[in-house]
């Protein structure tokens, strides 16, 4: 199969590149690179270090013996990507070409803006690219179990049987998004549906849950990234690099919170599980996409007994949390359907996290020079508003501020348009104040 990535630069990407190669398919892709801008701009960089894109290309070659067709092209050019997607004529397209960082989002209007702009904005053009060039390919988009969010019922794979005044239908199961990222996703999966009815498109929309895991092969051109800062790094990502660095691990809050995960071997089977399955014109169908269901505060003991069956003393010290979401919660997704399909899961968590560790170690110094960027700075509510003791009365004053740093520049323009300086790298963080 013809494979064409959206956002193959990726953590995800790029590994789904090597995995579909090693399976025969046929896989091109197009990057603008952004990922690596939006890391830097929190003053990060990838715990693994990682290889140019020309290098990456060239180690593809050696490696799996064929070319690996590349454009930085981003996917809200939409002429642009329309050329890609007529020449390479794909069977399947793989969107993940989008900004996927909640606390990124919540940093402060521009950030909230530019988020759902690229990833909104850039599913829409990939939508209409698909239907005046490849109408019969396969879009398989990378959703997220964010999407639903913590209801106190049973989560669905997308949609449920409703039952109201005496009539029956089946509907999308509501979506309780906690982040402007996450809300730019449930629009991107309403907008794919309304595609599929509209145009005759098929498309799988895959809830995605944590993905953890490093993909380090012998040649180190082929590395994918890995990051860990408090915007791009998943908790068991910071998690561990936490402990190769001798710092503490720093759950959020009470740690209570639940959330479905998967390895990224596991995510790259389950992706491929999906785009080798394809379903009918016009469907559009919805997988969960994880392996287990753990809370925060279990992750990080986890983490901590790897370090420690390692030879690394670990310790864990709960922090305050920055964000705004329910501690304590039911939490009990459906998965079903890849497991029908033939998903098995690989190794379990405790030995993906020693292999983990191990492929963190050797960068443990790397990490340590932006150790600055883990805690967390973004903070999802603003706190309310001191009263001075001289005027203070008994009805509270309503919130204002934030503890973000405040909008520098042209306050609420919208500057992160197509076309604008930034080449759609992001608004720029401003400098973190005390």
């Amino acid at each position: 199969m013809r494979v064409f990535i959206a956002g193959i630069d990726g953590y995800l990407g790029w590994p789904l590149a090597q995995h579909l190669a090693a399976r025969g398919h046929e896989p091109a892709g197009a990057d603008a690179l952004l990922r690596r801008a939006w890391v830097a701009e929190m003053g990060s960089d990838s715990a693994v270090p990682i290889a140019s894109v020309d290098e990456r290309r060239t180690a593809f070659r050696d490696h799996f013996g064929v070319p690996l067709p590349f454009s930085a092209v981003n996917v809200r050019d939409h002429t642009a990507v329309g050329r890609l997607l007529r020449d390479f004529a794909p069977d399947v397209v793989v969107h993940l070409a989008e900004c996927p960082s909640a606390p990124y989002s919540m940093i402060d209007f521009r950030h909230a803006d530019f988020v759902q702009g690229n990833n909104v904005s850039g599913t829409l053009s990939l939508l209409f690219a698909m239907r005046e060039h490849c109408p019969d390919a396969h879009l398989v988009k990378l959703g997220s179990m964010g999407e639903y969010g913590t209801p106190d019922v049973d989560i669905p794979e997308g949609f449920f049987e409703v039952e109201f005044r005496g009539r029956r239908d089946v509907m999308p199961f509501p979506r309780q998004a906690g982040s402007w990222y996450h809300w730019s996703k449930v629009f991107d999966s309403q907008n794919v549906a309304f595609a599929c009815r509209l145009w005759g498109l098929r498309a799988t929309d895959v809830m995605q849950g944590v993905v953890y895991g490093s993909w380090c092969p012998e040649d180190p051109r082929l590395n994918s990234r890995l990051d860990f800062d408090e915007a791009f790094g998943t908790a068991v990502h910071r998690f561990c690099c936490q402990a190769v660095t001798g710092r503490p691990i720093t759950p959020y809050g009470s740690g209570a919170q639940r959330r479905g995960l998967l390895s990224l071997a596991d995510a790259l089977q389950c992706l491929t599980l999906a785009l080798e399955n394809p379903p009918a014109a016009g469907e559009y169908r919805v997988f969960n996409q994880l392996r287990e269901v753990l809370s925060v505060g279990r992750l990080a003991e986890l983490v901590r007994g790897a370090a420690h069956r390692l030879g690394i003393e670990a310790h864990v010290r709960a922090v305050d949390n920055p964000r705004a979401e329910a501690e304590q919660h039911h939490y009990h997704p459906d998965h079903e359907k890849l497991p029908a399909l033939g998903f098995r899961p690989s190794a379990p968590i405790e030995d993906e996290l020693q292999r983990l560790l191990r492929d963190l170690l050797p960068y443990a110094d790397r990490i340590a020079d932006h150790a600055g960027s883990l805690p967390p700075t973004v903070r999802w509510r603003p706190p309310p508003v001191p009263v001075p003791a001289s005027t203070a009365t008994s009805t509270p004053p309503a919130a204002a501020g934030v503890r973000n740093p405040p909008d520098k520049g042209k306050g609420h323009e919208r500057d992160t348009a197509p076309g604008h300086a930034d080449r759609g790298r992001g608004p720029g963080r401003p400098a973190r104040t005390a």
